[in-house]
């Protein structure tokens, strides 16, 4: 059982360290030429994806994960159906709004399903980054004051909501060969295929607006 356990530790930090990697080669990749990464919304990403890469309960993770993932998606969505000057990123909004909202509630309805109770539990326990009140706290607090008070939110939007698409089709990446779920399977290349989209038109009209 020790080896076993070592063998698990040093497989989760090896991931980890890929996963670090991969995030900032995602965002080299991803990013519009003039803008930077917010900070927070790296820290966050890389703890969250931590957490449960390497699991035994890795459905039961990407679920709570990419809920957490959606909603501040979905929160962002709704700031932009308010401030957006042009009417394609108001329209881009109320897709991701619509599209991560029913997302979110299949995640739910699996999670109540498979495992007896809702995803909210989860985030009341265990220690590790991302959970707990504060983890929650956590979730783009920063980047949503940004774009309350960006004087080009247009700009600002999309240059927060590329990376943050981009996490998304990386976790959903990995979640295509590792989860043990069908339904989490599907669930990720429908993810991989829409954000991937939506990603390449963002990056179009970054380029064409600015």
């Amino acid at each position: 059982m020790t080896n076993e356990k070592h063998v698990w530790g040093l497989a989760g930090l090896l991931l980890g360290i890929a996963v670090m990697v991969l995030s900032s080669a995602l965002w080299a990749a991803y990013q519009p030429q003039s803008s930077m990464m917010p900070r927070g919304l790296m820290r966050w990403n890389q703890g969250m994806m931590g957490n449960w890469i390497g699991s035994a309960e890795i459905d039961a993770h990407f679920i709570e994960q990419m809920i957490s993932h959606h909603e501040s998606a979905v929160e962002m969505a709704e700031l932009a159906l308010e401030r957006a000057e042009h009417e394609e990123l108001k329209a881009l909004a109320a897709e991701i709004k619509d599209a991560q909202t029913r997302e979110i509630e299949n995640m739910r309805g699996w999670y109540r399903q498979w495992y007896g109770k809702e995803a909210d539990e989860y985030w009341g326990s265990g220690p590790m980054m991302g959970r707990g009140t504060m983890g929650r706290m956590m979730r783009f607090e920063a980047d949503i004051q940004n774009l309350e008070t960006a004087e080009s939110f247009d700009k600002a939007f999309i240059e927060a909501m590329i990376p943050h698409h981009g996490m998304a089709v990386m976790m959903a990446q990995m979640a295509v060969d590792t989860a043990k779920r069908s339904e989490i399977r599907s669930l990720s290349r429908e993810i991989i295929e829409s954000q991937s989209e939506e990603i390449e038109k963002m990056r179009q009209w970054h380029e064409e607006w600015y």
